[in-house]
């Protein structure tokens, strides 16, 4: 059986999180055939893989969005769509209604084998992308959404906004689809829409895992930045909620980590049928070597295992080192983790550190992670977002005690869920409170005992939940139902 891994932002161009259950995946099933479909932002990133891929993975198939500003527009053409076509385009924009995938098909086709088809307009595999927005249908539909739904904004900017959100969307829906028999993205966003077209254009099974909920992600992403102003920042989060439900419509099964990731699936209108809760996986005997933590001389040292971008918060550990070291003027913070994957916020960490005036302060970058766990006294992540992050469970298998956000599921990692009595494995604070952080940490570097009392338990916990051996076990019975449905 060939499975069509659809990746979006991560594998196999940056290091840990979703790219690393990737890896996993394909490593716990030899007798499979993978073949990775990736989606990027910057074709710079082209070949530059950051993983060794397993022998059962077929191949790759890359897409990046900024390969769209190479292609030339066609010159504008008149009334290329139907009535029915232009509905289905309307629909998709407004975000009222399910999204007709199967219109859509019939819009776009199977997608385009070459980019001469890109200047023929309407063929046999579909309709242009660029031939859309260069037509008067185009500038109809938008200006009917306008109309309908945006009165109160201004026209041109509206026009412009609407044809920024959707171009890198039918330009993957252009793109040729890799044979597979079964479709499994990780992710309900682009790639969570070009598994529902492959799913209903090959009569395919159509799997999603969702690690995080992407469109909630998008909505912090997008509240934040500084590219959609004003009342623009709703228009772009209503279109992530509105692909979401078309994936969750078009999935055979939804995968997720957690209870409450389950919950909010089922609130953005996902099936509660197709939903079922699979935890993430650590290989256990990778962080055999580190036992129990250990009284020694030398100063408290703190470590966190990140990629060095906005998400991860790495400013509010910052800040909250400095209040430790202000009860620990020798401890030491590890950040241990890849820090080339956004030059500009890496910078913005070390100015951090700097105008704070930190001492004992190291930015490891890439480093054997399992090497440096034995080292460190007490883990930390200070992320804004997160699924269920495999840095706290390698943390966990490694009998380190953890202070992190209260994001994702990492509350019941630390906590434990009902029917759990195993007590503690650290402490869970507030999102971006470095001050509640930083009581953490020193709580915890007072007492030693109770460093070792908490580290001993998340050690207890991920042994008894979250292996790899449990995780590959749980879709094992999945692909195996797949792989008889396809035969």
């Amino acid at each position: 059986m060939r499975i069509c891994l659809l990746a979006e932002g991560c594998y196999p161009y940056v290091v840990g999180g979703v790219s690393s259950w990737v890896q996993m995946l394909m490593e716990g099933f030899p007798q499979y055939e993978f073949f990775i479909y990736a989606l990027g932002a910057d074709s710079r990133d082209k070949g530059k893989f950051k993983y060794k891929f397993p022998k059962n993975m077929a191949g790759i198939q890359e897409v990046f969005l900024d390969e769209i500003l190479s292609c030339k527009s066609p010159s504008m053409e008149e009334n290329i769509l139907s009535q029915a076509e232009r509905q289905c385009i309307y629909d998709l924009v407004v975000g009222e209604k399910p999204i007709d995938v199967e219109a859509m098909v019939k819009i776009f086709g199977y997608g385009g084998n070459n980019k001469a088809n890109w200047l023929r307009g309407r063929n046999k595999q579909g309709i242009n992308p660029l031939s859309i927005f260069m037509s008067s249908d185009f500038f109809d539909i938008i200006q009917r959404v306008y109309v309908d739904k945006y009165s109160y904004l201004p026209f041109t900017d509206f026009f412009w906004t609407m044809r920024s959100m959707l171009l890198p969307l039918f330009y993957m829906l252009y793109q040729p689809l890799p044979e597979a028999d079964v479709y499994h993205s990780v992710a309900t966003g682009y790639c969570g829409i070009i598994g529902s077209f492959a799913s209903k254009i090959k009569k395919k099974p159509f799997l999603i895992t969702e690690h995080g909920i992407y469109s909630r992600e998008r909505e912090t992403e997008i509240v934040k930045c500084g590219w959609a102003k004003g009342d623009f920042k709703s228009v772009w989060i209503r279109y992530f909620y509105n692909i979401a439900k078309m994936a969750y419509a078009s999935a055979t099964k939804v995968m997720t980590l957690f209870e409450q990731n389950a919950i909010i699936e089922q609130e953005l209108g996902c099936d509660p049928d197709k939903i079922q809760i699979i935890p993430n996986g650590i290989r256990m005997e990778r962080f055999s070597h580190i036992g129990e933590l250990q009284q020694h001389d030398g100063p408290l040292v703190i470590g966190g295992v990140v990629r060095v971008v906005p998400i991860k918060d790495i400013i509010t550990m910052l800040r909250a080192f400095l209040l430790v070291q202000q009860e620990f003027p020798d401890a030491q913070l590890k950040v241990i983790g890849p820090y080339d994957e956004d030059a500009e916020y890496y910078a913005m960490c070390l100015q951090t550190v700097e105008t704070l005036k930190l001492k004992n302060v190291e930015f490891t970058g890439s480093v054997d992670v399992a090497e440096y766990m034995g080292k460190l006294d007490i883990m930390v992540l200070s992320s804004i977002s997160e699924g269920q992050p495999l840095a706290v469970l390698e943390g966990m298998a490694a009998h380190r005690p953890f202070v992190t956000t209260n994001v994702g599921c990492c509350r019941e990692l630390i906590y434990g869920t009902e029917g759990d009595n195993l007590g503690m494995a650290g402490a869970v604070t507030s999102p971006m409170d470095y001050q509640q952080m930083a009581r953490e940490i020193i709580r915890l570097g007072k007492d030693f005992d109770l460093r070792r009392r908490m580290g001993n338990i998340g050690y207890k916990r991920a042994k008894a939940g979250y292996t790899f051996e449990k995780f590959i076990n749980e879709y094992r019975d999945i692909y195996a139902k797949m792989e008889a449905e396809v035969k």
